[in-house]
């Protein structure tokens, strides 16, 4: 892989690269029954970061299919994809396109960025860690990244709840989001 030292770091040369959806996941862990934690992630998704020369004026771009969503439970996604939340008939894709990066310290960056979930737009901020750069046995160049954020779902518009009979409800607001992931150049 072509790559370059950037502040004590190796980073991929200047270009569009695309995600690999065959080395990415995009999961979330939100509280169940306030006591303990419900994972899931989507399987249909394309994305590309663009690594600017300056690498602080890099960005990305997502599209995430709604009806993707799974938790391992068919019937709470099916109930994910209501209009209770995703409303995945109504609103197909959830975006995410940064705006900035804020921040960085060694390989840790603070990336701005606009949500889109239910055609609601809200300001985020991810927090990446570069994993590094290489090239893979097939001599495909790739670099790795995992990605973490919290957001609140309902100012997202996911507002359907359960109050439980001993207190607390049954999902919680503050969603993490956890996204483990290569690159390879675009086509």
């Amino acid at each position: 892989m072509t790559t370059r030292t950037w502040e004590n770091l190796q980073i991929p040369a200047p270009g569009t690269y695309a995600l690999d959806v065959a080395h990415t996941q995009i999961g979330f862990v939100v509280k169940h029954m306030m006591v303990s934690k419900v994972r899931g992630h989507f399987n249909e998704f394309a994305g590309t970061v663009t690594i600017a020369e300056n690498p602080l004026d890099s960005s990305a771009q997502i599209s995430i299919k709604t009806a993707s969503i799974t938790t391992g439970a068919p019937d709470r996604d099916g109930h994910l994809r209501s209009d209770d939340f995703l409303s995945a008939d109504k609103f197909p894709e959830l975006t995410f396109h940064s705006t900035r990066v804020l921040s960085h310290s060694g390989d840790e960056f603070t990336l701005a960025g606009d949500l889109t979930i239910r055609d609601v737009t809200k300001p985020v901020e991810l927090t990446v860690e570069y994993g590094g750069a290489g090239t893979n046995p097939w001599g495909q160049d790739v670099w790795g990244f995992s990605i973490k954020a919290e957001i609140d779902r309902e100012e997202f518009g996911l507002t359907w709840n359960q109050a439980l009979e001993t207190g607390g409800v049954l999902v919680g607001k503050k969603i993490k989001i956890e996204i483990e992931g290569e690159a390879n150049p675009a086509a």
